[in-house]
């Protein structure tokens, strides 16, 4: 972590991250981050979110830029508003993290892009899915070679959309280029049962999506996603899996309750040898988490760790966060050191992009009776 000054950043928007997640994040980074004030359409959401974490609210993002001078904005908005609201920021003169998606159509997504480019603003993306502590320390796996190269990758219900697609992609490596989409899109009908997150209890209908992705080298990219898989006891599956040249990795879980399978040939080729994950964290009784480690088994490589870059310096004396804002905040880090050093973030606007638009081809494969689609999309492309 940085002992620079902290950059200094606005919330812009009054979604309900913006309170519960993005200002408590932002506060408990001082060295990185120092939180100067909060923009909202509305002035009585915007003085409530101010309130709430104790800084200046403003409804004008000029007068927000002249009186508190922010170097970043996290834009956290409703969710058909990223797109509009992502502009507006960078075209105010912030780097941005941006919520997810980029933008729901991609001439928007372009938009955002080029009015970076031209005002030579940073943005990241808060697609915090591979960020998370297990698949950081599967990606720390996959890249020291043990695997070889990975073949084939799933979303079985790990995520939905761009979320979904980022996991399976970064089985493959980002830099992997999508060349074409097959999808299938579904409604069916489904009995009574509670949902979680709507509070209700009744008959549901589900939307399926499945789609085929073919990457340049010949690699494929398998999608499933059920529009229920979130809040449904019909549909508790959850699981993400990767096929590579010398061993495989499955997660298998029910709900958020998962385990890892990561295995590799054992020696003399007849049998699995399955790798041992453990979690360390900075106190015997548990606290905050320190890293991932993986017993791989293998004698030249017996040991590879991911540490976890939040956490405490003095132990006791630091952040406890659970595996989700631990990706979150990845993604903001990602963006101050981008600004700080002047490189690239290490997703950024052209991945989130691209997963977008896997996605809506998906889609759009799925309305022309599943055609394949070649990539890349025409951006006016129009997707139901």
């Amino acid at each position: 972590m940085s002992t620079t000054r902290p950059l200094r950043v606005a919330i812009i928007g009054t979604a309900r991250r913006s309170d519960y997640l993005y200002g408590p994040l932002v506060q408990a980074l001082p060295n990185e981050v120092e939180l100067v004030g909060v923009w909202g359409r509305r002035a009585e959401s915007a003085r409530r979110l101010g309130e709430s974490l104790h800084v200046p609210w403003y409804t004008d993002i000029d007068r927000l830029m002249r009186d508190q001078a922010p170097e970043i904005g996290i834009v956290s908005v409703a969710y058909g508003a990223n797109g509009e609201v992502g502009l507006m920021a960078v075209e105010a003169g912030l780097h941005v993290l941006l919520e997810t998606p980029i933008a729901h159509k991609l001439s928007e997504a372009d938009a955002i892009i080029a009015a970076a480019h031209h005002r030579g603003r940073k943005i990241e993306v808060a697609e915090q899915f591979h960020r998370r502590p297990l698949e950081q320390i599967k990606l720390a796996l996959i890249r020291s070679g043990l695997f070889g190269r990975v073949h084939t990758s799933f979303n079985d219900f790990a995520g939905h959309g761009y979320h979904g697609v980022s996991v399976l992609r970064s089985y493959l490596g980002f830099d992997a280029r999508p060349l074409q989409v097959t999808g299938a899109v579904r409604n069916y009908p489904l009995a009574a049962h509670w949902s979680r997150l709507a509070e209700t209890r009744g008959e549901r209908t589900e939307t399926q999506e499945h789609g085929l992705i073919t990457f340049d080298g010949g690699q494929l990219g398998v999608y499933h996603w059920t529009s229920v898989g979130y809040d449904s006891a019909v549909r508790w599956w959850r699981s993400s899996r990767f096929l590579a040249e010398r061993g495989m990795g499955i997660t298998v879980g029910v709900n958020l309750d998962v385990q890892e399978w990561l295995s590799l040939i054992a020696p003399g080729g007849e049998a699995p040898r399955f790798i041992t994950l453990e979690r360390r964290w900075e106190r015997n009784d548990g606290g905050a988490l320190v890293a991932m480690v993986a017993h791989t088994g293998d004698p030249e490589l017996p040991i590879v760790t991911w540490e976890n870059p939040f956490r405490p310096q003095v132990k006791g004396h630091g952040v406890q966060w659970h595996d989700d804002e631990i990706g979150v905040a990845g993604c903001l880090l990602s963006l101050v050191e981008a600004v700080r050093n002047g490189g690239e973030p290490t997703y950024g606007a052209q991945q989130a992009r691209l997963d977008q638009e896997i996605t809506l081809a998906i889609r759009l494969s799925s309305q022309t009776g599943g055609a394949p689609i070649s990539l890349p999309l025409d951006p006016a492309a129009q997707i139901v």
